[in-house]
């Protein structure tokens, strides 16, 4: 969605076209007046409050796109009022991907999703930026500290909010947690996964010498 402001209302102009291709202009515009908001209510902060896991959608200057998937205790993303929210940045596997996304373009999605309790989805379209700890943490009261040092925030993402609205419950499955196995900060390569997907053995054109891929880009 986007391309919102006062003046207009939510959707993209692709979304507008395809809405009515699809004749499906009414039931969106319903969508957008009903369920869409510009901030955060009450209800979608508390929501957010205590979620463990963030799923989120960033893209480069060129707008080529990667989906990353972000988890902690409850509180891990921060709400620090209805337009801004911050989510830490742990080490991972040191490429930073979605942050260097950021670097270049800074619109970002979240999307929230309860498999649990409510089994329902939030959306969070906005703006994102980078901020230092150190910097960060004396400006906002409350900002969670790491309950093992794999939890340590090399930094912060800080958005902030431009789209809110709701994921249906239609084909979220249930799902019930059954222990607490997570491995904060391991450098242990079979506890992270190891090479699940056997791509350590598999050519690539990061891996093998330009000269043997002659054919390969054509």
């Amino acid at each position: 969605m986007s391309e919102t402001d006062q003046n207009r209302t939510p959707g993209t102009t692709g979304e507008r076209h395809v809405q009515a291709v699809t004749g499906t202009a009414a039931r969106a515009d319903r969508f957008y007046q009903d369920q869409m908001l510009d901030r955060l209510n009450s209800r979608m902060r508390e929501f957010i409050a205590r979620q463990e896991m963030l799923f989120i959608a960033t893209s480069d200057g060129r707008g080529e796109c990667d989906s990353s998937f972000r988890a902690g205790p409850p509180g891990f993303v921060h709400v620090v009022d209805d337009l801004t929210l911050v989510y830490p940045e742990y080490r991972g596997n040191g490429v930073f991907a979605s942050a260097g996304n950021i670097m270049e373009n800074p619109h970002i999605g979240l999307m929230f999703l309860d498999f649990e309790r409510d089994r329902i989805g939030l959306h969070v379209n906005g703006r994102a930026k980078l901020v230092e700890d150190e910097h960060l943490r004396p400006r906002i009261q409350g900002l969670p500290l790491p309950e093992v040092p794999g939890q340590r925030a090399m930094m912060w993402t800080m958005i902030h909010v431009e789209e809110a609205y709701i994921h249906c419950r239609k084909h979220i499955p249930r799902l019930r947690k059954v222990g607490r196995d997570e491995d904060w900060g391991t450098d242990d390569t079979q506890r992270k996964g190891g090479d699940f997907f056997g791509a350590k053995d598999t050519p690539s054109p990061w891996s093998t010498p330009h000269d043997l891929l002659s054919g390969y880009y054509r």
